[in-house]
């Protein structure tokens, strides 16, 4: 008599190797960074999102008042103007970054002397606190400068930038800029240092030009860290608050006043529910961005 043949899915069942099973003690481990997140972040956040719907000031009595502050705040010129500059120089100071960045990456990364001391040189600006950077910046940019504009004959120059309300912008982006290269000229060498050198002998042997190995080898190979790159960064400059304080304290007038500066502003001013109902808003806006950017990564297939 024939024995019966086992169903594929039976046999497959059989053949599966058995779940591991959690130990429960692992869960404990979490609890700690749990409870830290839970008071310091998760229930400050939902307080945060109650007192949006008061008329609080920051002292004394309040009442509920719905969704008022959110529909002054949708037509508040000085908000408005401060997302305008917020998104816009994020988007200038990301491009900037990771243009100079890489550029440094492969000047570093090449044959050259006295590659290890010019590392050295370029990480320093990284170490240093954004508010120094901003008052030596600030010193620089209305002394120093202006100074070496007359003597030169520089007539746009001769005044600080930075009390000129369409150039102050300019002044934070540099500034910005210089404190950030170093960090993503590190994620780039980390980038170029795993490409095989192989590929570029293969390319140089093929008589393709440094031009040309640059944009079919480096660029393609380096895409993910430029996402990473560009989405550190842009998270970061929408936070920007250190540096334009130092450099210009969101002046002329509100010419360079970005989203953070007004939420923290506002706190102190008596504002202290509008300004809690922007932040809301801005939270909101920095989690669409954020699940945006994870959206284009998914497409292009970077892997991070």
């Amino acid at each position: 008599m024939r024995g019966r043949t086992a169903h594929p899915d039976v046999a497959l069942i059989r053949t599966r190797p058995p779940r591991r099973r959690v130990d429960a003690v692992s869960y404990l481990f979490l609890l700690p960074a749990l409870a830290l997140f839970t008071i310091f972040i998760t229930l400050p956040a939902l307080v945060g999102a109650v007192i949006s719907l008061t008329d609080y000031v920051g002292y004394g009595e309040w009442e509920f008042i719905g969704l008022a502050n959110y529909a002054v705040l949708f037509t508040d010129p000085n908000v408005l103007h401060a997302y305008g500059f917020t998104l816009g120089f994020s988007v200038v100071t990301v491009v900037l970054v990771n243009a100079v960045a890489l550029t440094l990456a492969l000047g570093l990364s090449a044959k050259i002397k006295l590659k290890t001391a010019l590392r050295g040189v370029f990480f320093i600006p990284m170490v240093v606190s954004g508010i120094v950077i901003a008052f030596v910046f600030n010193y620089l940019l209305s002394t120093s400068v202006p100074a070496l504009a007359a003597t030169l004959g520089i007539g746009w120059l001769q005044e600080s930038i930075l009390a000129n309300p369409d150039l102050a912008w300019l002044g934070v982006v540099l500034v910005t800029a210089w404190q950030a290269v170093p960090s993503a000229l590190i994620i780039y060498l980390a980038g170029l240092l795993a490409v095989p050198e192989e590929v570029y002998e293969a390319a140089a042997l093929d008589g393709a030009g440094a031009w040309r190995r640059f944009a079919s080898i480096t660029l393609p190979l380096v895409a993910g860290y430029v996402v990473i790159n560009t989405v550190l960064g842009f998270k970061n400059f929408l936070n920007a608050y250190d540096i334009i304080v130092g450099l210009t304290d969101g002046g002329p007038g509100t010419a360079t006043r970005s989203v953070a500066m007004t939420i923290f502003t506002g706190f102190t001013s008596g504002d202290y529910a509008y300004q809690m109902a922007n932040a809301v808003v801005f939270f909101v806006l920095a989690v669409v961005i954020s699940v945006l950017q994870l959206q284009i990564i998914r497409r292009r297939g970077v892997s991070l």
